[in-house]
């Protein structure tokens, strides 16, 4: 249930900001290029929500697998090993993603305590940061679920996308339509 409403919510956020991000973008280009006129607080607001987008992208990335990795070494591994070798590894994500946590918990906390707000906006600076905070917990989140996986067996460690496979399937798609491009002018 939990993972459910994750998942929709996390979606759900992603094509809010790739929408309101590719908006924002062509009003400005617009109302610069054709009326001479431009947002000041458009470009800093196209920053922010590239930056919210990309760390909700990261957790996302998890969950479908499309991240890539070098696991060469570890397909050849036996089943067991590899299973260990994937706990080791979003173990030490986990660690990573606690240090990145801790890390941005402190610098929220300072922005909050200074009050900044962001240069062309009025809006607290902390809030505008707040997804550094958020997207670590929605990626540990993710890596927790991963590893449970891998501890359940219904995983061998992290899903990752495999570029020479995916590379292979176009070319032979490829191949494909040009055979039958050639065959019907024949």
């Amino acid at each position: 249930m939990f993972v459910r409403i994750l998942n929709s919510l996390e979606e759900s956020f992603i094509a809010l900001l790739l929408a309101s991000m590719t908006l924002l973008v062509f009003v400005e280009v617009v109302m610069r290029f054709g009326f001479g006129v431009g947002v000041m607080w458009a470009q800093e607001l196209t920053l922010h929500l590239s930056a919210w987008l990309v760390l909700f992208g990261v957790s996302y990335g998890i969950k479908v697998g499309s991240h890539i990795g070098v696991d060469a070494l570890v397909k050849i591994l036996p089943t067991m090993a590899r299973r260990i070798v994937g706990g080791v590894a979003i173990t030490a994500c986990l660690f990573y993603t606690g240090l990145f946590m801790q890390g941005s918990w402190i610098y929220l906390a300072k922005m909050y305590q200074i009050g900044i707000e962001l240069d062309d906006m009025p809006i607290p600076k902390w809030i505008a940061h707040s997804i550094l905070f958020i997207g670590m917990v929605l990626m540990a989140i993710r890596l927790l679920i991963l590893l449970w996986g891998v501890f359940t067996g219904r995983n061998e460690g992290f899903t990752l996308a495999d570029e020479a496979k995916e590379s292979m399937h176009l070319a032979e798609e490829t191949k494909a339509s040009a055979n039958l491009s050639g065959g019907d002018s024949a």
